[in-house]
């Protein structure tokens, strides 16, 4: 049995979908369908139910739990592995979410890259719940986060820093020439928000006043309808760009927050990326 065919299977079991899942492992959607048939054809049962809406057949959902413990185990061995040779090298893959992918993570590549060429890197992009559930599932080493990581005794965290939360108004919007916003001048005023769960509607559920009037699940659609003038929406400030108008937001940050196994710390290649992070952002 196949690590990789392992590795596909639970990529595709968590999204249900073989496109999305193609394109999260970087594979021709055609690489994961036979992938996941020649993994059927060893254990002689269907795993996927492919009907209207992919689903997991009995089957499918018993080898999950065994999928995680064999890769997971496999992962053990290589880091006992990579800890006596101690100098990173390999593949490492970093999580992130779209806003800090393009503002955060760049500069800390470049360092860890230059000082570590022999490691090959990978950037995935998702959601605060997806990247943690990645980082769970070994699929990602490290992820970076905006806000506190969830209470998981598996994880260790490291906040880096803060990051100031504007207000990003249409132009010629009433607020739009202010110097700043009180949290209560948002009182009645329209929003347009990311879905619950995510990390940036946590911030504005915190606030007591605005009414979100639409969702928009992308952070560079957020702003685009924000500046077409549907209304307002609450982000971090280096977020804040194009055509819309960013207003600081009195008093209120958030964090910036690395998160990681705490097993796997003492495999080098994680070790130096959470070492040329805090060294970046210091």
């Amino acid at each position: 049995m196949e690590l990789r065919h392992l590795r596909t299977f639970r990529v595709v079991a968590r999204t249900l979908n073989f496109t999305r899942a193609a394109a999260e492992l970087h594979y021709a959607q055609s690489s994961v369908t036979e992938q996941i048939q020649a993994l059927e054809a060893e254990l002689g049962s269907k795993l996927f139910d492919r009907g209207r809406q992919l689903r997991l057949t009995s089957a499918g959902e018993r080898l999950i739990g065994y999928a995680d413990r064999m890769l997971s185990l496999a992962e053990e061995a290589k880091a006992a592995v990579e800890e006596n040779r101690g100098e990173p090298e390999g593949e490492l893959t970093v999580g992130a979410l779209e806003t800090l992918c393009a503002h955060w993570i760049p500069e800390i590549f470049s360092e860890y890259r230059a000082q570590w060429p022999r490691v090959r890197l990978t950037l995935t992009e998702g959601g605060r719940g997806e990247l943690y559930q990645a980082v769970r599932q070994s699929e990602v080493d490290v992820c970076f986060t905006f806000g506190s990581p969830p209470a998981d005794p598996a994880f260790a965290s490291e906040r880096l820093g803060e990051e100031p939360l504007v207000v990003i108004v249409p132009p010629g919007h009433p607020l739009a020439d202010r110097e700043k916003i009180e949290p209560g001048d948002l009182r009645g005023v329209g929003f347009l928000a990311t879905p619950k769960g995510c990390g940036f509607r946590e911030m504005l559920d915190r606030i007591d006043g605005p009414v979100i009037e639409t969702e928009v699940a992308s952070i560079a659609a957020l702003g685009r309808c924000v500046a077409a003038g549907m209304g307002c929406a609450l982000v971090p400030a280096l977020a804040g760009r194009g055509d819309a108008v960013a207003v600081p937001l009195a008093g209120e940050t958030t964090a910036v927050t690395m998160t990681w196994r705490k097993r796997d710390e003492h495999k080098p290649n994680v070790a130096a990326l959470l070492a040329t992070a805090g060294r970046v952002r210091a």
